[in-house]
């Protein structure tokens, strides 16, 4: 007896809030230029566990999805930098436990998503003392950026253990040996030589940078390269920084007057004040 095989008709459902997002996304590509580089200063994680009454290290995991999720978004939107304030050379003050739970939750993650950094075209690159991380996250971190190195869709820059004072001393401490060895005469030294000597040479100075969690404060990040960047805070703490604030982040950007300490005179006036 004879068989009919018939072939099943499968379609796929589409999220409706992926659309939603290639609306907004597109929205902002027609709304203005996009910053080529956004820094975070990613605040907010303990506070956000503890309103919570849970154990701040709760607060670290949930940031994790944060990151995901603000990564892949900047990817989407063509940013070309995405730096963030991982862990401050301050946040070895905390207690041993928290930074045990939040080196191993490095470790994990960076492991966990090499494949989507690879598959996505993402190169990782890290800035700070990495001398003071334990063995497992510098072999983690060293071994995933081998493996991005190629990669040029997107640069994701960790700060860990970093701090710009110290970046700044590493800097100039390099570059007074430099003088000493007779390699080169303090005359040569400008910005974009000093800018070389930094951890983050080669790389544009952020366009954007954003603060979660309410506090008006720079916090040591990118010291020297924040000198005009447009800042945004927001009361948000990170675990709840996504897509929507992204955008929301990135719209306040669009909509202001990089000057960079220039003015633009009317005809038959002068500035001579630089404002």
């Amino acid at each position: 007896m004879g068989s009919t095989h018939h072939k099943a008709n499968i379609s796929v459902q589409k999220d409706p809030s992926d659309a939603s997002d290639e609306r907004q996304q597109q929205a902002l590509r027609e709304r203005g230029k996009l910053p080529a580089h956004v820094a975070c200063i990613m605040d907010g994680n303990g506070r956000w566990a503890q309103r919570r009454g849970e154990a701040r290290v709760l607060g670290h995991h949930e940031g994790v999805t944060s990151v995901r999720e603000i990564t892949e978004a900047c990817a989407e939107l063509s940013v070309e930098y995405l730096t963030l304030y991982t862990f401050s050379t301050e946040n070895w003050e905390r207690p041993d436990a928290e930074i045990d739970a939040l080196m191993e939750l490095l470790v994990r993650t960076v492991q966990k998503e090499r494949s989507t950094l690879m598959e996505n075209g993402i190169q990782l690159q890290v800035i700070g003392d990495l001398s003071q991380l334990p063995d497992p996250c510098r072999k983690a971190l060293l071994e995933t950026k081998a493996d991005t190195a190629d990669n040029s869709q997107m640069t994701l820059t960790l700060a860990l253990s970093y701090s710009g004072r110290w970046e700044i001393l590493q800097a100039a401490r390099d570059l007074a040996t430099k003088v000493a060895n007779g390699e080169l005469s303090p005359e040569e030294i400008d910005a974009s030589c000093f800018e070389n000597q930094l951890d983050t040479a080669g790389m544009p100075d952020p366009d954007l940078l954003v603060r979660t969690g309410g506090e008006y404060r720079l916090s040591n990040f990118l010291l020297w390269q924040s000198a005009y960047t447009e800042l945004y805070i927001t009361d948000d703490f990170w675990p709840d920084f996504r897509r929507p604030q992204l955008y929301g982040a990135i719209r306040s950007y669009q909509d202001r007057d990089r000057r960079f300490g220039r003015v633009e005179c009317n005809p038959g006036e002068e500035t001579t004040d630089g404002t």
